[in-house]
């Protein structure tokens, strides 16, 4: 039975990981995987993050099932982080799920369900796993342009002219904040025409949040989302805990959902618990735990957002001092957007040769499209850097 089957392609970043690992350069410069390091390289766990874990430890008195819907203390601290303190609860449900990306999967399949002649609308470029999640899920999918690769920004009138030409109840994927992997976001006013088309076409947004307080902040960076639920009857946000709290292995997210009363939203919460029991039963336990631990004890709280916002003013600070290195390098402000932005990704002007000189010949790691992962960055030699990318350039 098993010689049936297709060979696998390995996915390329986890095997750029594994290429990295065993390469013995000990200069060599990892800019692939979408993971936080700090200045040493290492991922570290946040202080309160380990706090919570030592009062979960000593606090936990079960190891019980949690059931399909997952912790209700995690949902309700997620729901309050992602849509704020003074959003209508009656209209919004959350679910815990197995990362962002279950939460991804999760209501996808839910949405196959309620939307079954819908097309999936997906930024070009978008994270690469994206295009495996919906295609498992049996839901089509097509591309809308968002990246200017030329100038490197938001391709907004392009984004906007091909959404007008999408039916009524296509499902759009938007980028919450820090869109991967260009690090090229929508502002205000552009996500209030984007919200003004969604109503205008009857399209139901499908937020992707995997970085919120990486980009302008924690509460900053939920505006997009925030904009959409006040305006828009119905919507649904994938949210992970895996870069704000540093929850990577514990495969920590959330699944919310925006209906346009009570009911409809339990119908909805229903529903997808019935997704959930068929597909991995019920979400780990750990992880949600230590997330609302730290969410609710006040001094927790206030240690995970400095931390969180260290986190950010660090990528902030390597993106000024990579721009800054590759103008002195280039002569040039090719390289300028760099600064202005957001969150842990950008993207590099090169093509596949380039980056595999960039590889052999300097030990720099970065995936085929030419994202980099900002965090990376070597903060106290970014001149070598700068001078091994400008070399391929020229």
């Amino acid at each position: 039975m098993f010689e049936a089957l297709p060979e696998s392609k390995p996915d390329t970043i986890l095997a750029l990981m594994q290429e990295f690992r065993d390469d013995p350069r000990t200069d060599k410069v990892d800019l692939g995987p979408g993971i936080y390091k700090d200045k040493h390289g290492n991922t570290p766990i946040l202080a309160a993050v380990k706090q919570a874990e030592k009062k979960l430890l000593e606090t936990q008195d079960t190891k019980a099932y949690v059931g399909p819907i997952g912790s209700r203390p995690f949902c309700d601290s997620i729901l309050k982080q992602i849509f704020g303190t003074n959003a209508d609860a009656s209209r919004i449900r959350c679910a815990q799920s197995t990362g962002g990306t279950g939460a991804l999967r999760i209501i996808t399949d839910m949405l196959k369900e309620t939307h079954p002649d819908a097309a999936l609308w997906v930024s070009d470029p978008t994270w690469p796993n994206h295009a495996l999640i919906f295609r498992a899920a049996g839901i089509e999918t097509k591309p809308y342009p968002y990246y200017d690769a030329a100038n490197s920004e938001v391709d907004f009138n392009g984004m906007m002219e091909t959404l007008k030409n999408a039916k009524d109840k296509d499902i759009v994927l938007l980028h919450g904040c820090c869109h991967n992997p260009t690090g090229a976001d929508l502002n205000l006013d552009q996500w209030k025409q984007v919200s003004d088309l969604c109503a205008q076409k009857s399209l139901f947004p499908f937020f992707d949040m995997a970085y919120q307080g990486f980009g302008d902040g924690l509460e900053e960076d939920a505006a997009a989302v925030r904009l959409f639920a006040d305006a828009l009857p119905e919507m649904a946000v994938a949210a992970s805990c895996s870069k704000n709290l540093g929850l990577y292995r514990e495969r920590t997210g959330a699944a919310l959902l925006v209906a346009k009363h009570s009911a409809d939203a339990d119908r909805a919460l229903g529903r997808l618990g019935v997704v959930i029991r068929s597909n991995y039963s019920m979400p780990p336990d750990h992880g949600a735990n230590t997330t609302h631990l730290v969410m609710a004890d006040e001094k927790l709280n206030a240690l995970w957002r400095e931390e969180l916002e260290q986190m950010r003013q660090r990528m902030m600070r390597l993106r000024i001092a990579f721009a800054e290195s590759m103008r002195k390098r280039t002569n040039s402000d090719r390289f300028d957007y760099i600064a202005s932005q957001k969150g842990m990704f950008s993207r590099l002007p090169l093509n596949a040769e380039q980056i595999g000189t960039l590889r052999e010949q300097h030990g720099i790691y970065m995936v085929g499209d030419g994202r980099i992962n900002v965090a990376g960055l070597p903060e106290d030699d970014m001149d070598s850097l700068a001078e091994a990318i400008a070399s391929v350039l020229q």
